[in-house]
């Protein structure tokens, strides 16, 4: 790969294996091993370690002394915990937005909306995954919290990486998403504030059930595994 000289090297690698975690090439558990991926991406075992430091910072990594840097495991109380504490976060940010919101910020919200809208009806997974959490983070900008505003930072590619496991089931699970965003919507114009928080709480627990059924079904029966 050709990196950009506008980022950092070592932001750039760990953007690149971050990729590669998200959208499941690094598999959950898998040990990444340095010089191989310094070697891959033709950067130096420093720029290899100082990225996946920063990935561990994002729970995307987890390293354990004298046996390596493992893809953190995607297991039942991760992905629980996660949207556990994405449900807090995110009620208290949409609030913030519902309190402060502008016609021209519930405008470009609306755009995102139809961009995803457009990307299901043409099947681009990806295109839609991507303005989903853009649409997601767009609540950031009236956290004013610089607590709450870092360690949503951390948790995106968390986010990401479980909201592309739920996707992959396929439309359903695509169908529930653009309800919840136009429920939001609605209720943001609405101002009210009680439905707003219910809605996310609503949502954080559906789409953890999502990624849960979707892991389980990715498992391997009894007999596949031994064989």
């Amino acid at each position: 790969m050709q990196f950009k000289p506008r980022e950092t090297l070592t932001e750039q690698v760990a953007q690149h294996i971050e990729n590669m975690i998200v959208f499941g090439q690094l598999k959950s558990g898998q040990r990444i091993y340095e010089g191989p991926m310094a070697k891959e991406l033709d950067v130096s075992h420093g720029s290899v370690r100082e990225a996946l430091l920063l990935l561990e910072k994002r729970h995307l990594v987890r390293s354990t002394p004298r046996k390596g840097t493992f893809v953190t495991e995607l297991d039942e109380h991760f992905v629980r915990s996660l949207y556990e504490a994405m449900q807090l976060y995110l009620t208290h940010t949409d609030i913030k937005l519902l309190r402060h919101w502008t016609p021209d910020y519930m405008e470009h919200l609306e755009s995102l909306y139809e961009a995803m809208n457009d990307c299901y009806r043409r099947g681009q997974l990806m295109e839609f995954l991507n303005i989903g959490m853009e649409y997601a983070q767009c609540s950031i900008t009236y956290a004013d919290n610089y607590f709450i505003v870092s360690a949503l930072l951390d948790l995106w590619p968390s986010a990401k990486r479980c909201a592309f496991v739920a996707l992959r089931q396929g439309p359903a699970v695509i169908e529930s998403n653009l309800r919840h965003m136009r429920r939001s919507l609605d209720t943001l114009k609405a101002r009210d504030e009680a439905a707003l928080a219910r809605i996310t709480d609503e949502y954080a627990k559906e789409q953890c059930e999502q990624v849960l059924n979707s892991l389980a079904k990715q498992r391997p029966s009894p007999g596949q595994a031994s064989g």
